[in-house]
């Protein structure tokens, strides 16, 4: 069987992505991953929209995505260390993920002191 190799150039004219941004009917996808907890073993999906406030992404998307977790019912959030696209941040939780400098592809990345996982084992 033959193989035919495209230049990056042509290659990339060809390529259809399909999530990008036009794709999401005015939301954004946003990536959560609560570190030291492997259970969930990659960060998880989330389409939102960009108005939606950081708290709402926490009290409705994170809380409910991680409660079967036995750790969960311990976090203290006032403690949760954020990382935003690679920056350690303090979101505003009144202030909307756009606001708060996330954007399409996002990734939300949180450590809760104290809490490494289910009896200390990161899982």
């Amino acid at each position: 069987m033959s193989l035919t190799a495209l230049d990056n150039a042509a290659y990339e004219k060809n390529i259809e992505f399909r999530d990008a941004l036009k794709n999401f009917h005015g939301n954004m996808l946003v990536y959560v991953h609560w570190e030291e907890h492997l259970s969930f073993c990659s960060a998880l999906a989330f389409p939102l929209p960009p108005a939606m406030p950081f708290g709402a992404l926490v009290s409705e998307v994170i809380k409910p995505s991680y409660a079967a977790h036995p750790d969960a019912e311990t976090i203290d959030w006032s403690t949760v260390v954020w990382m935003i696209d690679g920056v350690k941040k303090t979101p505003d939780m009144g202030a909307s993920l756009e606001a708060n400098g996330m954007k399409h592809k996002s990734l939300v990345r949180f450590w809760t002191p104290g809490l490494a996982g289910f009896k200390g084992t990161a899982s």
